[in-house]
Formats: structure tokens, sequence, C-alpha cells
């Protein structure tokens, strides 16, 4: 019997298997909705068999946006938008979960494929930014510091955004704390520079997260698990730790948090040591520590190594991400190496429509 592909519990939501898709920016959405380009990408990992199809960041409120083109969760109207991605989701047997993200001073700025780079001009629909401090990322225009009316403001939008993530139809909320966004900001001491409740001591830096958290877990029914994305380290010195990582996902736990989704980086440039699997014990770190269920996600690009991760103990289910993009039968895929047989209603579910092509 393969780990990766017998059902995991969390609340009231059970997912067919352990092989989950990673939240990936997409930056084609029109004033936050999402279109079509949505539901296709989405809809396909769900038919390729992924146990949970995870929304790229969906920002809280419009300056949230890494880009003008970032999807958003911030007014009713996009409900409908992402209920056509759910809907399509849930046919085809895939729990819908969406990333709940505000990016601070790393938003506003251009997307990736765009001659230009650096922080998006006014004139073009660029916005100012806000930080924990008045410290810019690399590159990017220096953000104001978040107010205490401006940091009320971030919990109420992240609370309301979550609410509306139910009315959409998805099963599993996450809350992006990772990469160099708003929260992780905060959780760092080296973007964090405060002197106030919200800077200095790990417990204050932490506080935007928990109280995010909180709020969250308050607006979401009981049966509803929630998720938050960790960045484990910032890979330099001085910056965030495992070990810090470690204490506040205990923290989170308190809260009713149900997994950590652990990753690394993000927050500011850093040499990190990229190789198979390379955050894998990060996650087993956090799992330890905390004794909460997390994900694994970091070049993992085949099925016996998704599948070792979990025999090991290392996480409780695995994030697949850029080997996705190209191949969003990557599940079924795993699958077929792991022996694992094809069952349009089991763990491993090839469409019938698909099964002329599945292997006997």
């Amino acid at each position: 019997m393969s780990r990766l592909f017998t059902p995991l519990t969390l609340r009231g939501v059970t997912v067919r298997n352990r092989v989950w898709l990673a939240p990936m920016c997409q930056y084609s959405a029109q004033d936050g909705m999402p279109g079509p380009w949505h539901l296709v990408h989405l809809a396909a990992r769900g038919t390729g068999g992924f146990g949970l199809v995870m929304t790229e960041a969906a920002a809280v409120l419009p300056e949230g946006r890494i880009t003008p083109q970032d999807a958003g969760i911030w007014d009713e109207a996009h409900v409908q938008g992402w209920r056509q991605v759910t809907d399509a989701l849930h046919a085809q047997g895939a729990t819908a979960a969406v990333q709940l993200a505000h990016a601070g001073r790393k938003a506003s700025t251009h997307r990736p494929w765009d001659a230009r780079t650096g922080s998006v001009p006014a004139a073009d629909g660029g916005w100012p930014t806000v930080g924990p401090s008045e410290v810019p990322f690399d590159g990017l225009d220096a953000p104001g510091e978040l107010s205490p009316g401006g940091i009320e403001q971030v919990v109420d939008a992240f609370a309301l955004a979550a609410a509306r993530a139910v009315r959409a139809g998805f099963d599993v909320v996450e809350v992006h704390a990772a990469h160099g966004y708003l929260l992780h900001q905060f959780l760092s001491p080296l973007s964090n520079h405060r002197r106030d409740d919200y800077g200095g001591t790990l417990q204050n830096r932490a506080r935007l997260l928990l109280d995010v958290a909180g709020a969250v877990r308050v607006a979401l029914p009981d049966d509803v698990p929630l998720l938050v994305r960790v960045s484990a380290t910032d890979w330099v010195e001085g910056g965030l730790t495992v070990q810090d990582v470690g204490t506040v996902a205990t923290w989170l736990a308190a809260l009713g948090v149900d997994l950590v989704d652990v990753s690394s980086g993000g927050n500011v440039p850093a040499r990190i040591p990229v190789g198979p699997g390379y955050q894998v014990p990060l996650a087993r770190s956090v799992r330890a520590a905390s004794g909460l269920a997390v994900s694994a996600v970091g070049m993992i690009t085949s099925g016996a190594q998704a599948e070792q991760v979990l025999v090991d103990g290392a996480a409780d289910a695995v994030m697949i991400g850029r080997p996705a993009l190209l191949d969003p039968m990557w599940a079924l895929r795993a699958a077929r190496e792991l022996g694992v047989a094809p069952d349009a209603d089991g763990p491993a579910p090839v469409p019938a429509q698909y099964l002329r092509g599945a292997w006997t």
C-alpha cells in the first residue's frame, strides 16, 4: 500500500491522497477576479489526480497583491468567480483549497515575464506598499510602516476573506506567512524593526500572524481545516530560524491550526542550498517541535521520492509545485510509478473519459 495514496483527514475534510498541488501564482487575473485561465489550470490538476488543489495567493486587500494581475478575494464579487473553480474541482473529487495572502513590502511589482522589474509606478497601476518597518525589499520601493489601525485592517481582511472562501465553496483555507510576504516580514527580525508590541521578541514579531490565524479560525466553520504556510528559515545569519518557526507552530496549534505547510526563504536575498528535497528536513523539524501535521515542498520530482518523504515520517503530505506546471497529470503518473491501480473513485482517480489511456 502506497503511503502517498492513502487519504488524510483534517477536521471534517478527508483528502483522497497526499499529493497536493502547491499554490503558484499565475498573474492572470483582472481586478483580482479569477477567469478562464484559473478555471482550466486548476481543474486540470483535479482531473490529474491531485488530492488537494490549492489556488495561487489570493489577496485579502487590493494593495496586498504581488502584481496588479494577482487574484484576489477581497470583494464579494470574487466569490462567484472562485465558485466556478471549486465546483469543477469537486466534480473531479478533489479537495479545493485557497491561500489567503498579503504581499506587504513585496506588493505592486511587475509580473516575472514583464520586461520591467522593480515596483510598478502609480501611472501604470501601482500603489504604495506597507510593511512592518520602512525597510525595502531588495530592488523595490521602501514601504510605509503599517500603523496600528492598518494592522487591525489586515486582521479583519483575512477574516472576511476566509468567510468569503467558505461561501465560494473552498474546503480548506491556508494563511500565507512565507516567502517574504507581509506576515513573514513581521516574523523576521531582518525586516521587522518595530519597537511596539509587534516587534522585538519572537512572540511580538509573531503577534500579527497569531492574530490573523485566530481571527480566521473564528471565521471558519469548525469542520473546515486551517493551514498556515511558513518559511522555516531566512537562510541568513540573524534571520528567522527553524527553531523559531517550530515555536511559532506550537502557538498556531493552540489556536486551532491543523497543518503547517513548510517552505523557506523569500524575505531577503540568500544563498539557499537548493537540491532534491532540500526543504524536507525543515518540515520534519517543525513537525517534531509542534506535533502538528505538516506538508513538505521543494524539488520533489518523482513518486518514489514523495513516497519516501512520508514513509520516513518527515511530513504528512507532499506539495508538488513546478513539476505540476508542465504535467497536470503528475499525481496519476506518480501512482503508476508506485504501482497504485487506477480507480475512478479511489486515491488514484482516473476519469472515466481517460480510462482508455490508463495502465492495467
